[in-house]
């Protein structure tokens, strides 16, 4: 993308994301946006979850929240069209990127046959947590109880069940890891294989 350099134009652009911002406050009152969040897509909120979005983050395409729980997405995180279903508590950890992929703490039903038709009980429901610098790619799916460690990679496609250490790759259904990074300093990581 084409950075903007023009003082006129960028001054254009920030009033654009900052109306746009005032409105989706305005327009969802259980929704937080912290200073700098830049909606260039659309975000839809639906029940009585509470949402807050940290500064410097970008929400891209549609990006769709829903339930009745608490999701707290950290700054400069890239929101490109996921879909959040939010019973309990979802938290998502400083400059993440989350592609059009599926995140849901809840089966949102029982899973004993006696109970399907009953209203859901404890254990439907137990939250997520994705650590810094996560990367989802798209079509995942990341399911109730899972733990993401900082500077992991969730590939295309995956079904994450279990949580995933920091650093690794994970790719498949099950999941599987793939690949360790090796940490070489603080900002620097680099690939090897397993």
């Amino acid at each position: 993308m084409q950075q903007i350099n023009h003082p006129f134009l960028k001054f254009l652009a920030n009033l654009y994301f900052e109306a746009k911002r005032l409105y989706y406050q305005f327009r969802y009152p259980n929704l937080t946006l912290a200073k700098r969040v830049q909606i260039k897509g659309s975000l839809e909120i639906a029940g009585s979850v509470k949402v807050v979005i940290g500064s410097g983050s970008r929400l891209g395409k549609e990006v769709f929240i829903y339930g009745s729980g608490e999701v707290t997405i950290g700054s400069n995180v890239l929101l490109n069209g996921p879909c959040i279903g939010c019973e309990c508590s979802i938290t998502v950890g400083d400059e993440c990127l989350i592609s059009d992929c599926f995140l849901a703490d809840s089966d949102y039903h029982n899973l004993q046959p006696h109970l399907r038709h009953c209203p859901p009980g404890p254990k439907v429901s137990a939250e997520i947590v994705i650590e810094r610098n996560v990367w989802i790619g798209a079509r995942a799916t990341v399911m109730k109880g899972v733990h993401i460690g900082e500077n992991s990679v969730v590939g295309l496609g995956s079904v994450v069940r279990k949580s995933v250490p920091p650093g690794v790759v994970v790719i498949g259904n099950p999941q599987q890891i793939v690949k360790h990074f090796k940490p070489v300093s603080t900002d620097q990581l680099v690939l090897t294989g397993q």
